[in-house]
């Protein structure tokens, strides 16, 4: 295939891969696609692992890095990393704390005994610039940004580096955006996307960017893709490849926990729910007793961004140690209805691949007739 983004990539399939794991980054750009690491959960030095982990087993292929600076954000004026932290954990109130620990109570999730520290990581500019400094210092292909258009100093010194910049815009408007700060290819994610997304349609959302943006910016599609018959859909709409996360959840690599691969597996289109109970911003989340809990009458409500994951981080990590399986969540989009297989990501490459080239034949003949 050639696209613009496998000219500049110089990689044969525009299929771009978002995954925490990095065994999944490394085997989809190994077949032709390219991997992108998300590095939201890491700390730097953790990520300095990660990613030499990845130079090491790329066999020489390119790959990304995906961080979070969200434009806006509750205690964005608070200075460093370490105050901001110290803050915002005063700022959340007792009844949240009460909420969460009744629930997870009520489900027989032990008290935690580890510190809460983590709970912030990559959430905000001050957390997530570490993560981009030692992305940097490695050959990455691209640096995407979630939640906004990146800061504008994060663009140049990326582009300084001869890494391109990604951008999710969920409208058009905010794909403006984000061209206005240099960004190189706008992710055009629909609401049918895992994790945070907004709520227009992939189907009427990607023509209405690739318009606002122009024939100088690339486009990828984004949310509900994970056929080839919907990796046709998006290019025929006049995107330049796919971006792809939720189906690289239960790959043969994949590191998911078993329980919520079971969940995930089981699931149909209908079982998700875009919902604020993981960030406080929304998200297309797993439907489960956790998402039910939280939009129900006796749920205190969500807490901004960046609070409400530092409120449930350390639940999350405790419910996974469980092994229950009606509290596990996790964010996946609506084509989680169709990854009833667990395959080596390679093959969900060549499957994509293989049905593209189906709908097209498909298409040609039609118009032949």
């Amino acid at each position: 295939m050639r696209t613009r983004v496998t000219e500049l990539f110089g990689i044969e399939y525009p299929i771009f891969a978002f995954s925490h794991c990095r065994d999944v980054v490394a085997a989809v750009s190994r077949a032709g696609g390219m991997g992108v690491l998300g590095a939201l959960y890491f700390t730097p030095e953790e990520l300095e692992l990660e990613l030499k982990w990845i130079d090491e087993h790329v066999g020489g292929k390119p790959y990304g890095v995906d961080v979070v600076m969200p434009a806006k954000y509750e205690g964005a004026d608070l200075g460093d990393a370490e105050e901001l932290l110290g803050r915002l954990q005063g700022m959340i109130p007792e009844r949240n704390r009460e909420f969460l620990e009744e629930l997870l109570a009520e489900h027989g999730v032990e008290p935690s005994t580890e510190s809460a520290g983590r709970a912030l990581l990559g959430w905000t500019d001050a957390t997530a610039r570490p993560q981009v400094e030692v992305a940097l210092k490695h050959p990455i292909a691209l640096l995407a940004n979630a939640l906004g258009p990146p800061p504008a100093d994060v663009v140049e010194e990326a582009h300084q580096h001869g890494v391109k910049v990604a951008g999710l815009a969920s409208n058009a408007r905010h794909a403006r955006k984000q061209v206005e700060v240099g960004v190189d290819i706008i992710v055009a994610q629909g609401t049918e996307a895992g994790g945070h997304t907004g709520d227009v349609s992939t189907m009427v959302l990607i023509p209405e960017v690739v318009d606002a943006v122009g024939a100088d910016t690339m486009v990828l599609a984004a949310g509900g893709i994970g056929r080839g018959r919907q990796m046709a859909a998006g290019m025929a709409l006049g995107a330049d490849g796919v971006w792809t996360g939720s189906i690289w959840l239960t790959v043969d690599e994949a590191d998911t926990q078993e329980n919520t691969r079971a969940k995930l597996l089981e699931a149909t289109s209908r079982d998700t729910v875009r919902s604020r109970s993981w960030t406080g911003k929304p998200a297309r989340l797993l439907r489960t007793a956790w998402t039910d809990a939280w939009e129900s009458e006796r749920s205190p409500g969500y807490l901004p961004m960046p609070m409400q994951f530092m409120l449930i981080s350390d639940a999350l990590r405790r419910i996974g140690r469980s092994g229950d399986g009606e509290l596990v969540t996790f964010p996946v989009g609506q084509i989680v209805g169709s990854m009833n297989q667990v395959k080596p990501a390679a093959q969900v490459v060549y499957d994509l691949i293989e049905e593209y080239v189906e709908s097209l034949e498909r298409l040609n003949a039609i118009t032949e007739g």
